[in-house]
């Protein structure tokens, strides 16, 4: 096979789906000393070894050949591991599905509620792009690109339900910092509007929380991810709902208290 990069690249990409030597070996029907082989460089895979490992990382044999995987960003990774492989060349990522106008410029593309579904599998379809609803928004930066997604529920409260929620696309998710509201393509769960919490370097995860804290946080994995959407802004027909002054607070606390002694000292008595 000559100098290639598969050797190390199995190892890192078994590693990073935390699976043993062991497991791995079992998966493709082969000894874990042929494996350690391959992933020392002791020994070379043949053509159905080569499309063993390819199947089961879900990556091109050319990539894991050719490509030094250690040297993509996270992103690049993430990628490859949500089955973006184009035999990704350099540091080229899969080139996302927009509309432009007659002047060359980007279009903003809204998902409403009834095309959500659809867009989590069509997402990097052109022609479905290409039939989504566009506007402008003057303010935003040219040189970005945004979308707009309808959002549904409460758990981003007081965002209310139905607002239309404008995102800018995140090439590079290691540039996101926690805190930050998104807008998270994933494969199972739809389209999903949330607080995050950068955990790629630690766990591979991004824990997502709800403005409503009535929803707990939760764990999501890198490769259940599609695309992420950094908030922008929302547009909306409602206010938000209105809160309580502090005084009106405290008073409802009190009569709550209040209403507890009384309570008590029935039952006491």
């Amino acid at each position: 096979m000559g100098t290639t990069f598969f050797a190390k690249n199995i190892k890192l990409l078994r590693k990073r789906l935390k699976r043993t030597q062991d497991d791995v070996a079992a998966a493709l029907s082969m000894k874990r000393s042929t494996l350690s082989g391959y992933e020392n460089e002791i020994a070379s895979p043949g053509l159905p070894a080569l499309m063993g490992f390819a199947d089961y990382f879900g990556i091109a044999i050319d990539t894991l050949i050719r490509i030094d995987l250690a040297a993509l960003s996270e992103s690049q990774l993430s990628e490859l591991e949500r089955g973006f492989d184009t035999f990704i060349k350099a540091s080229q990522l899969r080139v996302l599905s927009t509309t432009i106008d007659s002047n060359n410029d980007e279009n903003i593309e809204l998902v409403p509620e009834k095309a959500k579904a659809g867009y989590a599998s069509g997402y990097a379809d052109p022609e479905f792009i290409s039939e989504l609803p566009v506007f402008k928004l003057p303010f935003l930066d040219r040189q970005k690109k945004y979308r707009t997604f309808q959002v549904s529920g409460d758990s981003m409260l007081p965002i209310p339900d139905g607002a239309w929620i404008t995102g800018e696309y995140i090439q590079d998710w290691t540039t996101i910092t926690n805190n930050t509201p998104c807008i998270f393509i994933t494969r199972d769960e739809g389209i999903v509007f949330k607080i995050a919490e950068n955990k790629l370097e630690e766990t591979q995860t991004f824990v997502l929380y709800s403005l409503n804290t009535f929803y707990k946080p939760f764990e999501m994995q890198v490769n259940e991810i599609m695309e992420i959407w950094r908030f922008t802004h929302y547009i909306s027909h409602e206010l938000p709902t209105p809160m309580h002054p502090q005084s009106d607070v405290i008073s409802t606390i009190n009569k709550l208290q209040n209403d507890i002694k009384i309570i008590k000292d029935k039952l006491n008595s």
